[in-house]
């Protein structure tokens, strides 16, 4: 074999191993285009699998079981602990009971936080401070909160009370009647939450065109017109965001209804007990998992329905609001054209 022969060989090797080199690498930045993003998200979804997904599939088989502390897992046994939830007296009025508080602070809530938002939102002295003070109380522990709220709504000596005493009303039964204990807690739950919700909108409404004000402005439109029909609008995303968050929490409110008296259990009537707190007594009092479980999966269902309820009627609200604006300004064309013809 001469030398010219072998030194083709050689070349040839050589552009082979370097052409599969260039393919090789070509098919890893094919690769890396297409797998990266997916490794960059993994982490959340890791994490979410974990703490979310194994925790509520689990639960789903600890309810089909008869399952206590001391013994763990029994027989198999269906659908009998939902079965047994559901004919339970006890189940449907804490059901009403979580209801009835999420909607009287759900809704105050939302409301008086986009209020606060559009004060904080002007051009104040020392905003940093007030947007920080708004946001004191969620720093406080939920139960410091209780507690003080939970004594000056006291039935008899409580500060509520003492004031309503000395305008001539009389005492009202703050933890006796079904009401009054709602809308304490209610209280409470505001109390916590508005600031929060207000920065959340606060950020939103900073984020608006200041030029659509500017134009408004112009066209002679006052400070309400303005912010209902330019502030209103354009926060309807992050309105459906903390409808949805807000209904989310509202009907999984423990703290407040498990730390409003002494002894923790809603009630001597059940006036305020939950669903979360009845889920707790099942579970650690009665020391049954297995309908403990079925009450949680009851709940997450009930969440699943009235957050689709939401998301459906905020959208058709969006829709509509979209459609009659559309009307307005194909309106307004048209007149101009009138008036320019």
């Amino acid at each position: 074999m001469t030398t010219a022969v072998r030194d083709e060989r050689r070349d040839t090797k050589q552009a082979e191993r370097q052409i599969r080199r260039v393919a090789f690498s070509q098919k890893l930045s094919r690769w890396d285009v297409k797998v990266s993003p997916y490794l960059y998200i993994s982490p959340f979804f890791i994490l979410f699998a974990i703490t979310g997904l194994f925790p509520l599939a689990y639960t789903a088989w600890v309810s089909v079981h008869e399952w206590n502390l001391i013994g763990g897992q029994g027989e198999f046994v269906g659908f009998e602990n939902f079965a047994f939830v559901l004919n339970q007296t006890p189940f449907w009025i804490a059901l009403r009971n979580t209801f009835s508080i999420f909607l009287i602070s759900a809704v105050p809530q939302v409301a008086f936080a986009l209020v606060v938002a559009a004060v904080l939102d002007q051009n104040l002295r020392a905003k940093t401070f007030w947007r920080m003070g708004v946001l004191l109380p969620f720093v406080v522990a939920p139960v410091a909160v209780t507690l003080i709220f939970s004594n000056m709504f006291g039935d008899q000596y409580g500060l509520i009370n003492t004031l309503l005493g000395n305008v001539g009303i009389n005492p009202i039964g703050w933890h006796s009647d079904v009401l009054a204990s709602h809308i304490a807690i209610a209280t409470m739950v505001n109390f916590r939450w508005t600031g929060y919700t207000a920065l959340i909108l606060l950020a939103a409404m900073q984020a608006i065109p200041r030029d659509y004000y500017e134009a408004a402005a112009i066209d002679g439109a006052g400070p309400v017109r303005r912010f209902f029909s330019i502030t209103i609008p354009q926060l309807r995303p992050t309105l459906i965001f903390v409808v949805v968050t807000s209904t989310i929490g509202g009907l999984q409110i423990f703290d407040e209804p498990r730390l409003y008296d002494q002894f923790g259990q809603g009630g001597a009537n059940s006036q305020w007990m939950t669903i979360t707190l009845y889920l707790y007594n099942l579970g650690w009092g009665q020391l049954n998992f297995g309908r403990a479980a079925a009450v949680a999966w009851l709940l997450f269902l009930i969440i699943v329905i009235v957050g689709l309820i939401n998301l459906a009627i905020t959208r058709t609200i969006a829709s509509s609001s979209s459609v009659a604006a559309a009307q307005k300004r194909a309106v307004k064309r048209a007149s101009r054209k009138e008036v320019a013809a």
